[in-house]
């Protein structure tokens, strides 16, 4: 008998936070990782550089999940998260700490758009927007709780227990996930597609609504972080802040990721979830547009970014609870391709937020992400031009 919904929404909220923050706490802590490895930040960074590379893969874990089932690939992805960090807490050499990040990272790619089709098999549409907004909490929930976490341990007890900790309870994830998720045999429709692997990625850029909203993806994506890589510059710059303050700052933006992700829990399926996205976008421009007035004040600038990661992040989720209903028939390729697209575009970002900021300051920064936000709503007009007729409501 399958467990009420609830409790496999509780259960993924647990496997998706242990996977966020395997992700995202090399970022803090990286001056910690070089002191420990005794190598320099830059080695570090590398590591992060190669952690955001792993997106790509998710190209072929999508239709790997809509070939051989949901589940398995969710496990796969619990399995490549404890058995990284295991060898991180096992290791004392760079390249088997960066391999094991780099594994663990590979562990958070095959996951999610297995856990993104799952639930947009299970979960109906007019619902599905509520259901992937709380899911989607545990994003912020990495760094309001996951991260904060992770450094009282490693305070205390040292690096390689956090490590450990991940680890193990990674591997309780991988025991515990068979009985929360229904088997793939049990839950996933007879006639669901067997086709190739190689076959099936070209079909997102051949179909309209799939290829707009993956351009979407990229082009908000390239807007978001182009502003993320310089904003603390931003602050030490205009404002003289220290990095305590800094500190305070990244609390903030994941108090508004948490905030995004939950209007869309509550207001995205009242909306429909194109207008919602549409609105999102909206706000997102005017908030760039603005930002750069916020200058005479730490206040108002730290408010400014408030609202513009609350409005991306709210826009981004919204995004996801649609994407899942654009190709019933292969939805875990539809989300991979999203995730890879949106991770290049992240990439892209943090490589020319630098030469933008050197280039006009936070001005050009946040002019040039209202822009490509524009861009990316034009995307989405395009790709989801008449497919309210072709598709479930939205």
């Amino acid at each position: 008998m399958r467990l009420p919904l609830v409790k496999q929404i509780v259960a993924v909220l647990f496997f998706r936070l242990l996977l966020n923050t395997g992700r995202r706490f090399v970022y803090p802590f990286a001056p910690a990782i070089s002191r420990e490895l005794a190598v320099p930040l830059s080695a570090v960074t590398s590591i992060i550089a190669a952690c955001q590379l792993t997106s790509l893969v998710g190209l072929f874990s999508g239709p790997l999940a809509d070939r051989f089932g949901f589940r398995m690939m969710m496990r796969a992805g619990l399995a490549m998260l404890a058995a990284g960090m295991l060898l991180c807490g096992l290791a004392q050499e760079y390249w088997l700490v960066f391999v094991g990040l780099v594994v663990a990272s590979f562990g958070k790619t095959v996951f999610d758009p297995s856990i993104q089709a799952f639930i947009g098999h299970t979960v109906p549409f007019e619902r599905r927007g509520r259901i992937i907004g709380i899911v989607e909490t545990a994003w912020a929930g990495s760094t309001l709780i996951g991260i904060p976490a992770l450094g009282l341990i490693i305070a205390h007890a040292g690096l390689p227990s956090a490590f450990w900790l991940l680890g193990g309870l990674g591997a309780a994830g991988w025991l515990a996930i068979s009985r929360v998720i229904p088997a793939d045999d049990q839950d996933l429709s007879p006639e669901r597609p067997r086709i190739s692997l190689f076959a099936t990625l070209p079909q997102l850029f051949k179909v309209r609504h799939a290829a707009g909203m993956l351009a979407f993806g990229f082009w908000i994506s390239i807007a978001n972080d182009s502003l993320f890589v310089v904003y603390g510059a931003w602050f030490e710059q205009d404002f003289s802040v220290s990095i305590a303050a800094l500190g305070f700052s990244t609390v903030a933006i994941g108090a508004a990721e948490l905030f995004g992700e939950s209007m869309t829990a509550i207001f995205a399926d009242r909306l429909g979830l194109k207008k919602a996205i549409i609105l999102g976008l909206c706000l997102a421009m005017c908030a760039y547009l603005l930002l750069p007035f916020s200058g005479g004040s730490l206040t108002l600038a730290m408010v400014a970014m408030f609202f513009v990661f609350f409005a991306f992040e709210f826009t981004i989720v919204t995004s996801f609870s649609l994407s899942t209903e654009l190709m019933a028939g292969s939805r875990a390729t539809m989300m991979a391709g999203f995730y890879a697209t949106s991770g290049i575009g992240r990439m892209i970002g943090v490589l020319v937020g630098g030469g933008l900021w050197q280039l006009g300051g936070i001005t050009a920064v946040a002019w040039s992400s209202a822009g490509l936000t524009g861009l990316g709503l034009l995307s989405l007009l395009w790709g989801l031009h008449r497919w309210r007729d072709e598709g479930a409501g939205g």
